[in-house]
């Protein structure tokens, strides 16, 4: 397979904006720091699981400075299937969120939707996927290859290594977000191993999720029952 360096050679010699999938986690940065200095014109947007969470607002502004780039916001597509999917909603919602027919957009159709938004038609969509990441990701790599023309994707660290990820952020002296010290990688879902923590250093942020998913305190109160 082509090395993910010559990837990036070979898309910064095309000269044209590359999309990034910018989820605040390590692998999208390291995925961000390798374009900027292959000197690819980098397209960011983050998608959010909950509106409004302020450590995520927070840690997502910091990187537009870092950067010097706006990043696009958007609804990620896990959230309409949360709520169409009535998950942690109380049984007077329901019919609510049925009546409303939320859409639940693919990521490609998300990339399509943000391509014709700013005029980059044909751009590629990146992501940080590695394949050393997990044996899933690796088969995965192996079985459609780190570019797929068909639908304008690129792994563009694909073949790195957590050292790699490591040596680029100390590089660029560039530091994870803040939920990493309280779960070890961005967050990711409405399980324990995200809620105890953000209910206990973001208060507010538990607040406002709670006012989305009315029930998600159940997932605490049972964990900790049970411990």
């Amino acid at each position: 397979m082509t090395s993910s360096e010559q990837i990036r050679a070979e898309l910064a010699a095309e000269g044209k904006p590359v999309l990034l999938g910018f989820s605040r986690g390590k692998d999208s940065i390291a995925a961000w720091l390798a374009m900027r200095e292959a000197g690819i014109e980098v397209v960011p947007y983050h998608l959010y699981l909950v509106p409004g969470l302020r450590f995520i607002e927070d840690s997502r502004k910091f990187y537009e400075d870092f950067f010097q780039t706006p990043i696009l916001n958007l609804p990620h597509p896990t959230l309409y299937r949360w709520l169409n999917s009535l998950l942690f909603q109380p049984p007077e919602r329901a019919a609510v969120i049925e009546a409303a027919q939320l859409p639940e957009p693919t990521y490609e159709e998300v990339a399509d939707m943000i391509r014709e938004d700013l005029g980059h038609a044909g751009a590629w969509n990146a992501d940080g996927v590695r394949a050393a990441d997990s044996p899933n990701r690796r088969m995965a790599m192996v079985t459609h290859g780190p570019k797929r023309d068909s639908v304008r994707k690129v792994s563009i660290v694909w073949d790195w290594r957590i050292a790699d990820v490591r040596d680029a952020l100390k590089r660029h002296n560039c530091p994870l977000p803040e939920e990493y010290t309280w779960f070890g990688r961005s967050f990711d879902g409405l399980d324990f191993r995200f809620l105890d923590p953000i209910r206990q250093h973001a208060p507010d942020d538990y607040e406002r999720i709670l006012q989305w998913f009315p029930l998600a305190d159940l997932e605490v109160f049972r964990r900790n029952l049970a411990a």
